[in-house]
């Protein structure tokens, strides 16, 4: 990249010195059409400014792509080894003590959680990368959309310091229907919902709403934690961007969830907005 950077800036100061070079030979030549070469060397020098900053601009994205995927692929590495790590020492831990049954238990719906997660993070860059190469066909049938946000609610479910109250406050309206991709739709909601939990401080709530209004269905998912500036909402869609910067971000991911929901919404004829939360937080508003 700095090598078509340094040929691009050199190719750009030659033409520049080539303009100026022949245009003064030029009026030394020709003293009465020095109109006309001023406004055709003026006509180039347009011309030439508007493709260098054009060039310069396409240069500037696709050195930030190239950076976004590095910062992917170190993201999947480490979304990668930490459940495989966990699972690895929960299972040692079985095989080589003697421990109870409840233990026993314990550990393995443990390892179960990190095994969901895993297949979470495996499905959302598997879809991410079908919609990329337009090879996913979006197969739409009809089904309820509260059982299926109602079933993501109990799978994401997490309990608050206390270990009793629930992190994720559910109102969930019953017999929606919908006719859709279930599987996309799947992704949307656990995007969304995980997205909250995760940007969102260790004791603070998500609330969940689902619910028709006007012959239009409804999902709502907010938050209290660090919010999003007016500057990121309208990137955080993008593919591989992720918010805040990469030398002080905390938070775990891979920069494809939002990317998934903004595309499954697209093929649905679905909007999706983000709006800040009061006193603190996102909440993101999903309209079918």
């Amino acid at each position: 990249m700095k090598r078509s950077l340094v040929i691009f800036y050199s190719l750009i100061i030659y033409a520049a010195a080539q303009l100026i070079w022949w245009g003064y030979q030029l009026v030394n030549l020709q003293h009465n059409k020095l109109g006309m070469i001023m406004s055709e060397g003026s006509m180039f020098v347009i011309v030439l400014s508007f493709g260098a900053y054009y060039m310069h601009r396409s240069i500037n994205r696709e050195r930030k792509l190239q950076e976004q995927k590095k910062n992917f692929l170190l993201s999947v590495t480490h979304e990668l080894k930490s459940p495989l790590a966990s699972i690895k020492l929960l299972l040692q831990t079985i095989q080589k003590r003697d421990l109870t049954k409840a233990q026993i238990r314990d550990f393995i719906e443990k390892s179960l959680l990190d095994i969901e997660r895993l297949d979470d993070m495996v499905e959302n860059m598997l879809l991410a990368a079908k919609i990329e190469n337009q090879s996913y066909s979006f197969p739409k049938a009809n089904f309820s959309l509260s059982v299926l946000v109602d079933s993501i609610v109990n799978r994401l479910q997490l309990t608050k310091c206390d270990g009793s109250q629930k992190i994720i406050n559910a109102e969930i309206e019953p017999k929606i229907e919908f006719t859709g991709d279930k599987f996309a739709l799947t992704s949307v909601v656990t995007n969304l919902i995980e997205n909250a939990i995760k940007y969102s401080g260790p004791c603070e709530p998500v609330d969940v709403k689902l619910f028709q209004k006007d012959g239009k269905v409804h999902l709502h998912v907010a938050d209290h934690g660090i919010g999003i500036s007016d500057a990121e909402k309208t990137r955080i869609f993008d593919r591989f961007y992720r918010v805040g910067s990469e030398d002080t971000r905390n938070t775990k991911g891979t920069g494809l969830g939002l990317y998934i929901v903004k595309q499954v919404l697209d093929k649905h004829e679905a909007s999706i907005r983000v709006k800040d939360n009061r006193p603190v937080g996102s909440i993101f508003e999903v309209v079918f």
